[in-house]
């Protein structure tokens, strides 16, 4: 990846493209952010080392403020409280069970908001910070079985530290050709925040990704008690919604005949756990 660098170093410069050549080569490492639950996820993922949970979490926590900051200008930030208070219950029964995946999640500093978009979209930011957009509310109109799948998946995400791997994708692979920008912390800060905005807000994430986040969605919501076959209804919504052209943040989703076969699977297998409440 490196060697495709043509530039001039010299002196210091050449010694800290040396010592940040080396990182980029040998900085990724291998790990396993969860347990793997009922559902079997256990894939292992591979992150960069410079791009730790820590610091993910802390940019996450910049862009979730400045996010609802955003809102609040507008008068978009939880334009409803009854259907934020419906949010936040379901959001709450979903947290009290993400102890099964991973026991430091239920020391999260978890905040739970609805923004007023006409987009149908809801998402949840490294470290427990969520947010469901009305028009994912007016457009879906789901139940709260079908609500509970829809925030067990995206807490899923952040469970599974999705973001962190996407992050460390980019970064690694952008690392040759920003070398001379990288011999910085504050420019490593400013990097990570960047692609953090854009995994979260722009680019669509992997199936792996996605059938994993499902697969733990329904785990969670069921652990909660709600009905993890929910998860099936609501895509068929969210498939005669997108017609041809999905939401935004089912973009890369399996499609919606191997997704269903999936959830089905994946929901039988975790019927036993569901105790109505």
């Amino acid at each position: 990846m490196l060697k495709h660098v043509a530039v001039r170093l010299t002196g210091r410069r050449l010694a800290a493209a040396a010592l940040f050549a080396g990182v980029a080569l040998t900085g990724c490492q291998t790990v396993n952010t969860t347990q793997s639950g009922t559902v079997g996820i256990d894939r292992s993922q591979r992150v960069f080392s410079l791009v730790s949970s820590e610091q993910l979490d802390g940019e996450a926590a910049t862009l979730y403020q400045k996010t609802l900051s955003d809102a609040q200008t507008k008068s978009a930030l939880n334009p409803s409280a009854a259907e934020t208070a419906r949010v936040r219950a379901i959001a709450q029964r979903l947290i009290a069970q993400t102890g099964t995946f991973r026991q430091d999640a239920l020391a999260w500093k978890w905040e739970v908001n609805v923004i007023g978009s006409d987009e149908v979209n809801a998402w949840c930011m490294p470290g427990g910070k969520i947010a469901v957009y009305t028009g994912f509310m007016k457009q879906v109109q789901p139940t709260d079985d079908e609500l509970a799948a829809v925030i067990g998946h995206e807490i899923a995400h952040a469970l599974r530290e999705h973001s962190r791997e996407r992050v460390s994708q980019q970064m690694a692979t952008g690392f040759g050709l920003n070398v001379l920008n990288a011999v910085t912390g504050s420019q490593l800060s400013t990097d990570m925040a960047s692609k953090l905005a854009d995994v979260t807000f722009n680019l669509p994430n992997s199936r792996t990704h996605e059938t994993e986040a499902d697969r733990i969605g329904v785990e969670l919501a069921a652990r909660a008690g709600f009905d993890p076959r929910a998860a099936v209804t609501l895509w068929t919504k969210m498939d005669k919604i997108g017609g041809s052209g999905q939401p935004e943040f089912l973009s890369t989703h399996p499609s919606a005949a191997s997704r269903i076969a999936d959830l089905q699977q994946a929901s039988a297998r975790v019927l036993p756990l569901y105790k109505p409440k």
